[in-house]
């Protein structure tokens, strides 16, 4: 009797959960289904649309677009996209080439002459430029709190405005918008790969909010509570999953430095498939600059190449500069200039411009600091060459195309003691030092003071043995590891 209660028992309980569950099972099923029908019937109407594309275009032509809605910033970004462009049209030239923009305040002409200006590089044969009118859905400004997370959804928008409007047969992300590869790949149906610069989130990024230090991407009243940290730390590792799983989703990726490479291959778990192709540098135009043996003596003018960004921590460098001034205020010296040299994007890092004028107002260096925004290029080789001492502060830099050019130039470099510079770049060449490391305000002052302590011959050899270690920076070596890589996408 016991057992047919309890049998009678069990079969009640299973009756509820099903009376419970069941419905709403039904529910998600009908809803998965919906889902595939819908995203099929999507596909369908795209690959209908991509064969009207390339008939448009010529028969059986190939569509190859870039992803980088900020292609006329004039970054190292950007001349990654332009250098790989002028590549695959030499070695692909049947094929059409489009970039997908957020720059809709120029012409496509516009575009290609401004990368002439700024990095030298004019194309073989005009490119398509498909612009986006959504761009301000990936602006960091745009979202306060959770700026990975928003960023990221709004890339996916961004990436729907620019699929609906042309599907390609690759696609390639070349600013870091991992979010829109499976949307290209499932729904476009597109080959994907991608050439990171920078990952989305890292685990040195995981390691700051873990052990609650505060830094431009973690604010100082979270990094003071406990529960905050715990909380955006949850959030992080989160997000660190779904990165890695959209990432995935590549069917090539190409990563700019060892730094960039670790950390990928720790997210995205797809090394099959992962390579280091580091970006082009103008090295030989920069080499060509003539190294004169007594640079400086007359006065000393040290620059610094970078975007207006919050992470190039320029701060630090009016700061650092600052100390070695009122350090060196009773001592007979030379004059001592600062030059920033970089590009502004946007209304966001014109205001950050203008926050640094007034920290230079502060400090009391006014006088001794300038800034230089969105120059040509010749005006930056103009700068290099009379150059003594080149800056660099992002912690944990991807890569630091300005960080060669300046050793290229024979600009002798102080990077930031992180990243890319360290690992590839200011390292020894043939056991000789070819640059300087520093991490806090006071190593760079004192590291800027020791530089410029150096007799003339002893900087001369620095800058000799730096341009000699950047040869493997090149454009030709792009060229050939990029086309390399890109060759299963493109045959």
């Amino acid at each position: 009797m016991a057992a047919y209660a309890g049998s009678w028992c069990s079969y009640a309980l299973l009756r509820f959960f099903y009376s419970l569950f069941f419905p709403g099972l039904m529910i998600c099923g009908v809803l998965c289904v919906c889902l595939v029908i819908g995203l099929w019937i999507i596909r369908r109407h795209l690959q209908r649309k991509k064969k009207s594309v390339s008939a448009s275009n010529g028969k059986d032509r190939m569509v190859v677009s870039f992803f980088h809605p900020y292609c006329n910033a004039g970054g190292g970004g950007e001349r990654v996209l332009w250098c790989a462009l002028r590549a695959l049209q030499i070695k692909y030239p049947e094929a059409v080439y489009v970039v997908y923009t957020g720059d809709t305040d120029v012409s496509g002409q516009q575009i290609l002459e401004g990368a002439f200006r700024r990095f030298n590089i004019k194309l073989v044969r005009p490119v398509q430029f498909v612009f986006l009118r959504k761009r301000y859905l990936v602006e960091d400004s745009r979202y306060p709190h959770f700026t990975l997370l928003g960023q990221s959804l709004g890339s996916i928008l961004l990436g729907w405005e620019a699929l609906t409007q042309l599907v390609p047969d690759v696609y390639i992300d070349s600013m870091g918008y991992a979010f829109t590869l499976p949307l290209f790949k499932y729904v476009g149906g597109c080959r994907v790969g991608t050439y990171v610069h920078y990952p989305t989130i890292s685990t040195d990024m995981l390691s700051v909010v873990k052990n609650q230090n505060t830094g431009f991407n973690n604010a100082a009243f979270i990094s003071r509570n406990t529960l905050l940290s715990k909380a955006k730390l949850i959030y992080y590792y989160l997000f660190a999953f779904i990165y890695g799983l959209v990432g995935s989703c590549s069917d090539v990726v190409m990563v700019n430095s060892s730094w960039t490479l670790n950390h990928i291959l720790s997210l995205w778990k797809i090394g099959h498939c992962t390579n280091i192709v580091y970006p082009p540098c103008d090295v030989q135009t920069f080499l060509d600059i003539p190294l004169q043996e007594n640079k400086g003596t007359s006065g000393h003018l040290l620059i610094s190449i970078g975007q207006f960004r919050p992470e190039k921590n320029h701060a630090l460098q009016i700061k650092a500069f600052a100390k070695l001034l009122n350090e060196k205020a009773t001592e007979s010296r030379p004059s001592l200039k600062l030059v920033l040299i970089g590009g502004c994007r946007n209304k966001d890092d014109e205001f950050r411009v203008n926050q640094l004028r007034r920290l230079s107002e502060n400090l009391g260096v006014q006088e001794a600091v300038e800034f230089k925004i969105n120059i040509s290029f010749d005006e930056l080789k103009n700068y290099l060459s009379e150059a003594t001492i080149g800056l660099h502060t992002m912690w944990n830099e991807h890569f630091g195309i300005g960080v060669v050019e300046c050793m290229a130039a024979g600009t002798i470099i102080l990077a930031h003691d992180s990243g890319g510079p360290k690992l590839d770049i200011v390292i020894p060449h043939e056991g000789q030092i070819t640059g300087f490391l520093a991490e806090s305000e006071e190593g760079y002052a004192e590291t800027m003071a020791h530089i410029l302590s150096l007799s003339a011959e002893k900087r001369l050899q620095i800058r000799r043995n730096a341009r000699a270690s950047v040869s493997r920076f090149s454009d030709q070596e792009f060229e050939v590891a990029f086309l390399s890589s890109m060759e299963m996408l493109l045959t």
